[in-house]
């Protein structure tokens, strides 16, 4: 039903996830996300949001994203209908895929990049995934996009995308947080919303909120 990735760059402290799905509403569902914490995807034929934001106040307090993913996976009896990607604040990434997943279902795990899909049209689409992002150039939200449209071209979700999220976390910016909950394109969507977010007025005024570096930062 969905593909995601998260990422982490060590060099600026910034992480940033991407996903998209042949339902609606992929960024309210799948994506959460905390400079403080880390990045988790929970996704899946019935995905909980539990897992996403247990995982996150786990992440905060210092907890790795395997061990995370373990515990929480393993208590949970649904399992087996679920899948989960975690990022930690060190760039530690865990992963599950239920046994039950709609197939094509697989995740990929390595320091500082998880991701994951089920209900896709093969193992290509995650292998696109990453590549797209590793191989584009750019700044993360251009990357994010270019892998969301490698994963599209490879296949993607079997029934099609309505869906496309983006999430960017820096400590000097304030977050990116974009959604498309219904389209027809929804990576082009995504692509000229993002465009709309760094042209002004909007990108100037970014400029006067708080950020993790400076959390009383104004006008």
């Amino acid at each position: 039903m969905t593909f995601s990735i998260l990422t982490f760059d060590g060099e600026t402290g910034s992480y940033a996830a991407a996903a998209a799905t042949g339902s609606l509403c992929v960024g309210g569902w799948v994506l959460r996300g905390c400079i403080e914490s880390g990045l988790v995807a929970s996704q899946g034929t019935a995905p909980s949001t539990f897992w996403r934001d247990d995982a996150l106040r786990r992440l905060h307090d210092g907890g790795g994203a395997a061990e995370t993913v373990a515990a929480l996976t393993a208590a949970d009896p649904g399992r087996g209908h679920r899948q989960m990607i975690a990022l930690d604040r060190q760039g530690g990434t865990g992963g599950f895929t239920g046994e039950n997943s709609v197939p094509h279902a697989h995740h990929v795990c390595r320091p500082g990049l998880a991701a994951a899909g089920n209900m896709l049209t093969g193992p290509a689409v995650i292998d696109a995934l990453i590549s797209g992002f590793e191989t584009s150039q750019g700044p993360a939200p251009d990357r994010l996009l270019a892998a969301l449209r490698a994963a599209e071209r490879a296949g993607g979700d079997s029934r099609g995308l309505i869906s496309a999220a983006l999430l960017v976390l820096s400590p000097d910016r304030p977050p990116l947080d974009l959604r498309i909950d219904c389209a027809d394109d929804p990576v082009s969507a995504l692509h000229d919303l993002c465009a709309r977010a760094h042209q002004s007025p909007y990108h100037d005024w970014l400029d006067e909120v708080p950020v993790l570096a400076d959390r009383h930062r104004a006008p």
